[in-house]
């Protein structure tokens, strides 16, 4: 659930999205705590290369508050059944 920024205007509703095809494209940046210690801060830009209007992306900017259903099996289903004609006993 992602609730856009206040700007002042009431939330147009509720949206159930699909996430969109975005990243993050990260930088570092090298400072020094008060002891005289490096340390890095992360930063970056959020880049969004989808523009669709199903999107979780798109519904923020559009004053919606977004749903996305999520999952995190990363299986790849469609590579099991090559792999298991493998004969990996010999």
């Amino acid at each position: 659930m992602n609730i856009p920024k206040a700007n002042g205007e009431p939330y147009k509703g509720i949206k159930v999205c699909r996430q969109a095809r975005a990243n993050w494209e990260e930088e570092f940046d090298a400072r020094k705590d008060p002891r005289g210690r490096n340390y890095y801060w992360l930063t970056g830009k959020f880049v969004n290369y989808d523009q669709g209007q199903d999107t979780d992306e798109w519904a923020l900017e559009n004053n919606y508050i977004s749903v996305v259903p999520i999952t995190i099996d990363l299986t790849a289903h469609h590579a099991m059944q090559t792999l298991n004609a493998y004969n990996f006993e010999a």
